[in-house]
This record gives C-alpha cells, structure tokens and sequence, in this order.
C-alpha cells in the first residue's frame, strides 16, 4: 500500500511517473532493454536528454541567453562549482545565510573566494528573511549568493533580491518547479533533483552563456560550466536513470496544467496545513508569517514528548517521514509538487484526531 511520504529529499514522486517507469523498466521504448542499459551516446537517449531540457525551458520560460546543464554532485557540488566558475582567487563574493543551507554554501565558497555575508539570519534563529530594502551584495562583488528556501528551516523568500548589476545565483533545490519564476533576473539557478525534479543523483543549472568559459585555473572539467555545455552535459556518462525520470517529471508537470496549476495546487496545501497549525494551542510554527515555506513546514507540539508517539501513530495512518531534521529536531511536513492534496488533507485530519487523544 502506497503511504504519504512528507520527506525532504529524496522526497515522494508522482505515482503516474513511478507507474510508467515501472512498465517500460525492462523494455524501454521497444528497445528490448532497460533505460538504464542504453548508450547515452544513442540517438534514443540524446532524443530524451534533449525533450527533457525543452520541456523545462518551456515551463520554467528559460531562453537562448542560457544554458541548461543536467550535471552529477548535487547542489553540494554546485557550492564549490559556482565560485570555481564565476570568481577568481581573492574575488569577493556576497552571500546571505538564512539557514543550514545557506551555511553550508558559505562554507564552501570561503576555499575559493572571500565571502561577504551581506544579511545574516541567525539572530532570529533563522525564522525570518531579511528585509528587501536593506538587502544588497558587498561592492565589488562577482556575484550574489541566496537560498530561496531553507529546507531544513523552512524559511522562504516572498521576494527576489535585487542584485543591481551583480549577478544572482540562486539555490532553487526546494522550489524549482512549484511556481511560476522570472528565469531573466537571475544570472544562475541551480537545482538538486530529489525534492521536485525526479530522483536523486543529478543536479540542475541554469547560467548565463556569457558567465559560462570563465572558469579559474584548475576548475575540474566536470564542474566546468562552459566544457560542460560543449558537450550537452555529457562529457562524462551521465546519469541516465535519473536524467530519464526528470524528463518524465516533466511531461507529468505540464500534464497537471504547468507552473501557474503546480502554484495553485501548492499554495493551497500549505494554507490547510498553516491553518491547522495556527487554530490549534497544541502545535506551533517557528517561521515568521511572512517567511513561512510552501515547501517545508516545520512543526512543534506543545508537549515535545509526545514527538515519538506522534510519528508512531502518523506511520500507522500511513504518515511518513515526518521528524524534523537531526540538527533542529521537532516535526516536518514537506510538501512538494508530487504531495496531493489529499496528503494534507490525510495529515490535518491525523494532527486534530492526535490532539483530540493527546491534548
């Protein structure tokens, strides 16, 4: 029996498209094998490798001005790849840290560059974003760094920082497909797959072609954006399982109504939890209203001890994955595009039942 699978990453993925992969997993496209055991350098292959990347320019409105890379190493990788790439040794890059993402992005970028932190969240415990107008990069800055939505936190920008001249690099892991996004006024967007892309194991970018053959002495080839771009994100075999089951995302994403559908859909699930949280004593939200995530609700019960017979009981309804991540604790719902809204509905009802019984 399938259960609600609220986890993080990697996360749940729609049934449809777990379903058709299934059905061709051993005779994929009349081929007599599996997907996973075709060339990539096949015409079969590059065909799907090419309809995923002009599906995606078509939901996200990504034009000519970009690239659009399926690469290895995750958003992790990309911590390292965006400095390697877009600044040069001593360069100062800006960065804003509003949560464990964030901090990890910085982290990696002080080996390649000096990193200014531009806004620093951790005062307030990373539940809130900084203000708009106070937001801006360091002079002199090759670029400005920000995460859109925390993950872990479940904080989240209501706005686009304006870079002014400088370019923005955004990390969309979390939010890439679950609305609608201006694609133009960012310089790169990038992407770990395993929250609503497909499954883990690639990662992607989206650069400005004229950002792109900049990379410093020493940049490994594959973190090379422009090397990597000559070669259609194939200079190294790729993963094709992955690359396959984004394209299929993809097709299921355009399928349901596109981005503004997937906006919608989204947004009314968060209100219903959001709403079952504030009209209740019993549970809690630590974000500021304003910062609150789509994506990633974190949770709190008024008794914090009751957190183990909640998550045994939730998995009994066939609620899953909802702890809170190791370093923050508590409880978390994440919510992507392949989260129905029955899923919500599912979890509110469990969450008044549980207080009824408990509180």
């Amino acid at each position: 029996m399938r259960v609600f699978n609220f986890a993080a990453g990697p996360a749940t993925m729609p049934l449809e498209v777990l379903e058709q992969a299934r059905e061709e997993l051993t005779d994929w496209s009349g081929s007599g094998m599996s997907v996973m055991e075709v060339s990539h350098r096949s015409k079969a292959f590059v065909a799907v490798a090419a309809a995923a990347e002009t599906r995606l320019r078509r939901l996200l409105g990504v034009s000519d001005d970009y690239h659009v890379l399926f690469l290895q190493g995750g958003a992790t990788g990309q911590f390292a790849a965006i400095p390697m790439n877009l600044a040069g040794p001593g360069d100062t890059v800006s960065y804003v840290n509003t949560g464990a993402w964030s901090k990890k992005a910085i982290g990696e970028a002080r080996r390649f560059a000096e990193v200014e932190v531009v806004a620093d969240e951790a005062a307030s415990g990373y539940s809130t974003v900084p203000d708009a107008t106070s937001l801006s990069p360091a002079p002199g800055s090759r670029y400005l760094h920000y995460t859109p939505n925390e993950t872990i936190g479940g904080v989240e920008f209501g706005y686009v920082p304006d870079a002014g001249d400088v370019p923005l690099v955004a990390d969309f892991s979390s939010t890439i497909l679950s609305r609608p996004v201006d694609v133009d006024r960012f310089s790169l967007i990038y992407a770990g797959a395993q929250k609503n892309l497909g499954p883990a194991g690639i990662c992607l970018v989206i650069v400005r072609k004229d950002l792109a053959g900049q990379a410093r002495d020493g940049t490994p080839m594959v973190w090379d954006y422009a090397q990597m771009a000559a070669a259609d994100s194939m200079l190294n075999t790729p993963p094709t399982l992955a690359w396959y089951l984004v394209g299929l995302v993809l097709e299921w994403v355009e399928r349901q109504g596109g981005l503004p559908a997937m906006a919608a859909r989204n947004r009314a699930k968060a209100e219903q939890l959001y709403t079952t949280i504030e009209e209740s004593p019993f549970y809690s939200n630590p974000v500021a209203p304003a910062a609150r995530s789509w994506m990633n609700v974190p949770f709190l019960l008024a008794d914090s001890a009751l957190e183990p017979t909640f998550l045994t009981e939730a998995r009994e309804a066939g609620l899953v994955n909802l702890e809170g991540h190791r370093s923050v604790g508590g409880l978390r719902a994440s919510i992507y595009n392949a989260m129905p809204l029955e899923g919500v509905t599912a979890l509110t009802d469990f969450m008044k039942e549980f207080e009824r019984r408990h509180g």
